[in-house]
C-alpha cells in the first residue's frame, strides 16, 4: 500500500511541477499587463490581463486536483470554468462602459506587450500540452492556454490597426471578442465536466 502511494505522488510530480510554472507565468503576466493595459487605455489588453488572473486561479486549482479523485479533478475544474464566465461578464461591462464613455487607446503599448503575453502563452500552451491525456482538470488547462494565444494574437492585431485606422473601435472589437472567447472557455469546461460526470 505504501509502494502505491509513492507511486501515485511520483507519477503526479511532473503535473504539480508543471502548473506551478503556468501559474507563476500567468500571475507575473496579469500584473504586467493590468498596468500596461491601464496606461495604454486598452479594453484589449485589460481583458487579456483578467484572462491571465483567471487563468491563475484556474492552475491554482488544478494544483489542488492533481493526484486526487475524479469527482475533486471534476469540482476543481467547474469552479475554474465559473470564474473564468465571472470575469468575462466583468470585461463585457467594461466593453460597453469604454464604448459610451470612449478611450484613446495607445497602439504601440498594445502591440509591444501583447507580443510579451503572446511568448508567455506559448510557453504555458507547451508545458500543459504534455499532460492533456492526465485529468479533465489538465484538460481545462490546455483550453485556457489555447484560448490565451488567440486572445493574445487578437491583442496585437487590433493594436495595428488602432495605429492604422486613427480609431479605438478595433481595440474595443477585440476587447469584446476576448470577453466572448472566455466566455465560450468557461462553458466549454463546464460541458466537459457534466459529460465527465456522466460517463
Amino acid at each position: 500500500m505504501p509502494e502505491c502511494a509513492c507511486d501515485t505522488a511520483t507519477a503526479v510530480r511532473p503535473q504539480r511541477r508543471t502548473l506551478w510554472w503556468v501559474l507563476l507565468i500567468n500571475a507575473a503576466m496579469f500584473v504586467l499587463e493590468l498596468g500596461w493595459g491601464l496606461r495604454a487605455e486598452s479594453i484589449a489588453l485589460i481583458a487579456d490581463s483578467l484572462d491571465m488572473l483567471a487563468d491563475a486561479g484556474v492552475y491554482a486549482l488544478a494544483l489542488l486536483a492533481v493526484g486526487r479523485n475524479p469527482r475533486r479533478q471534476r469540482r476543481a475544474a467547474a469552479v475554474s470554468g465559473i470564474l473564468q464566465i465571472g470575469l468575462a461578464l466583468l470585461v463585457l461591462a467594461d466593453v460597453l462602459r469604454r464604448s459610451l464613455q470612449g478611450s484613446e487607446p495607445v497602439s504601440g503599448l498594445m502591440i509591444g506587450v501583447g507580443l510579451l503575453a503572446l511568448v508567455a502563452n506559448l510557453v504555458c500552451l507547451a508545458l500543459v500540452f504534455r499532460h492533456r491525456d492526465e485529468g479533465i482538470h489538465m484538460r481545462a488547462s490546455v483550453i485556457f492556454s489555447s484560448n490565451d494565444t488567440i486572445a493574445n494574437a487578437g491583442v496585437i492585431v487590433s493594436g495595428l490597426l488602432v495605429a492604422l485606422l486613427g480609431s479605438p473601435l478595433p481595440d474595443l472589437i477585440i476587447g469584446l471578442a476576448i470577453a466572448l472567447l472566455v466566455l465560450r472557455g468557461g462553458l466549454r469546461i463546464l460541458q466537459d465536466v457534466r459529460l465527465s460526470a456522466a460517463g
